[in-house]
Parts: structure tokens; sequence; C-alpha cells
């Protein structure tokens, strides 16, 4: 069953004529991961902002559960459906890496006295040590930030997960152990993973894969096929 779908839809960013991509229809299903592969400003980080509810597109449809984007409130989209793990991060770096857990489950309306219990256990999931989760986020490397900011996106429990490059900054035993999560996600929870990515060992995770070129996307064999 389609979670996401694209129908005959284009982006141009404001004051442009000319398109990132256009008329594209693509379908994303609940327990399924997805790779979007292809280089820098090939328009896979755009596509990845129409799925999260960041933007809206130019012509077309982008729909949720049957229900459009464009006339959904995309903050409460944001905040309860879907979780989005940015390749700026956008932690809050201020506070700690707990306190950005808990932050992000207070907004989507999680309530208790069990979410800081709940974020240290997401956080010990990416590896994150509770003398680590109460650093403040400057005080972490890159790769623990990157963790981070997976945390966060898990946070609210969504049903869909899209992500932008989120094993960029990771080594190679900590990358391993991220894509299984995101495996997990999808096959054993059932949610709709999407990852925007360059490296070849998370697209070996994905069931489906689509290029984009020059703003045409296409469907290549997996391992999985």
């Amino acid at each position: 069953m389609s979670v996401l779908e694209l129908e005959n839809v284009s982006y141009a960013y404001e004051g442009s004529s000319k398109a990132v991509f256009s008329d594209v229809t693509l379908s994303f299903e609940a327990g399924k991961a997805y790779a979007i592969a292809g280089k820098s400003g090939s328009g896979k980080s755009t596509l990845l902002h129409l799925l999260g509810g960041l933007d809206v597109a130019t012509r077309g449809r982008v729909s949720y559960g049957g229900e459009s984007l464009a006339d959904m409130n995309r903050n409460r989209y944001r905040a309860r459906n879907a979780g989005i793990i940015f390749q700026g991060l956008n932690l809050l770096t201020n506070a700690s890496a707990l306190e950005n857990i808990v932050l992000s489950m207070r907004i989507s309306g999680m309530k208790g006295p069990g979410l800081k219990a709940k974020a240290l256990e997401l956080l010990a999931r990416v590896g994150i040590s509770p003398e680590k989760a109460s650093r403040k986020i400057l005080k972490l490397s890159g790769g623990e930030q990157q963790r981070i900011a997976i945390a966060r996106a898990l946070a609210h429990n969504p049903d869909l997960i899209a992500a932008d490059e989120p094993t960029g900054n990771l080594d190679k035993d900590t990358e391993y152990k991220i894509l299984k999560i995101f495996e997990d996600l999808a096959h054993k929870e059932g949610k709709c993973v999407i990852i925007a990515t360059h490296s070849k060992r998370v697209t070996a995770i994905a069931d489906e894969i689509w290029t984009v070129d020059k703003g045409v996307f296409r469907s290549v064999p997996t391992k999985r096929n």
C-alpha cells in the first residue's frame, strides 16, 4: 500500500524558469526501504524536501495517505507522521543531545514522565551513551551529531523516515549499525524509509533504487530483486 505518492510533479526554485525535475511520478510503500542515488545538485535533496513537506511542488501532486501535502498542515505532518534527517542536521546547538530528543517528542504531542527514559533509549539505539546524551551538541563530534539527528527523527515514531545522506559523517562500523536500524524500521516495523545517498552501502539495503541525473529519475535493479 502506497504511503506517499508523486503524480506528475515538477519543481522549480522561485524566480527560476528552469525546473529541477519535471513530470515525476513515483510511489513509496510501507515496509520498504528506498534509495535515491545521484550526484550533488541532481535533485534528490529537493525531492526529500517535497516528501517531507518542507516545500510544495510547482506543479503536480504530492500526497500522504491519499491527501495532498499542499492542503495539509505540514508542520503537524512533520511533527507526527514524518521523521526528517537533514543533511545539515538542524540540531539545537545550545541544547544537549537529550534535550533535542525530548523537545521533538513534546512538539509531536507526546506527554508524560517517561519521555526522558524513552529519549535515552533512542539515543542508546544509535550508540550515544547517557554521559554523551547530557553534553551540548557542540561538544560532540560530527558523527555523534549525525546519530543524534537520526534518533530525533525517530522520536515521535513516524510512519515515514526521509533521510538526506544520513551516514555521510560516520565510520564504516557505525554506518553498518545505522543502516541495520533503517533496514529494521522498514522490514520489521513496517515503516517507509527513503534515503538520499551517494553510498553503495546504503543502496545495498534498499528494496528499490531510483537514480536521478539532471532531473530524470530511473529505477535500477537491486541486490534484493
